[in-house]
């Protein structure tokens, strides 16, 4: 199994990624500046500060409630690449402390507070569910399975390694929409916790690309995870 090592470290660095596409004009009680809807640069800069100081000790409280013995240590970084699309992710460094990113396209596109806390309370959801190590257990898992099978065959040692890359590739997105769903129910009740409406936050999803419900894709469609936050909302 040579070539594990690898698609294990992609897959602990792998994380979480949500991605905003174009943004049309929304309605906001903030102010807005040109016909896209977004926040003065100033005004989403300062939005931003104000949601990590109030998300992240509420985010690491839960987390150490739900997982007493897991670094709880969030740590948020932005990504200040102006060539970077909008986008938030959740992994781990090497010493597997937490860490929440966010692009400066996605702090600036964001159209109100409660938007900026549901993506972070997603993004601390997916650590708090553990679906890091879930995904690199399913994607080595997938991998065994597809040299397994291509061995069997009597397949040479190329074949092999794209068997094994197949497979991991499978096993790593198998459970990819459901984690997601997952991190949407959970950081709806960490959003709410913090003070923030997650269900106005959720509106986020109006505005990115629906992933509809392809094979293998790595998220749900659009409705059903807007269905899922205004689902746990109701019942807090």
């Amino acid at each position: 199994m040579r070539f594990l090592p690898a698609l294990l470290a992609a897959a602990v660095l792998a994380g979480c990624t949500v991605s905003t596409g174009p943004a049309p004009q929304a309605p906001s009680s903030q102010p807005q500046s040109g016909a896209s809807g977004r926040l003065p640069a100033s005004q989403a800069a300062a939005n931003f500060r104000a949601v990590v100081q109030r998300m992240e000790p509420v985010s690491e409280q839960i987390c150490r409630q739900e997982r007493p013995n897991t670094n709880c240590d969030f740590r948020v970084v932005v990504d200040d690449r102006r060539n970077q699309p909008p986008n938030a992710f959740q992994t781990l460094d090497d010493n597997g402390r937490p860490i929440i990113g966010f692009t400066i396209a996605l702090i600036e596109d964001a159209r109100n507070d409660d938007e900026l806390a549901f993506v972070f309370a997603h993004e601390a959801a997916h650590h708090i569910e553990a679906h890091i190590p879930k995904t690199q257990e399913r994607a080595v898992g997938g991998a065994i399975l597809g040299s397994v099978l291509a061995g069997v065959l009597g397949a040479n040692d190329a074949a092999v390694e794209q068997a094994q890359r197949i497979g991991g590739t499978i096993g790593a997105r198998s459970y990819s929409k459901e984690f997601e769903l997952e991190a949407d129910a959970l950081g709806t009740v960490i959003a709410h916790r913090a003070g923030y409406d997650p269900v106005r936050g959720a509106e986020f999803f109006n505005r990115i690309p629906d992933p509809g419900d392809r094979f293998l894709g790595t998220h749900p469609p659009n409705a059903e995870r807007i269905a899922t936050v205004r689902r746990v909302a109701s019942q807090l």
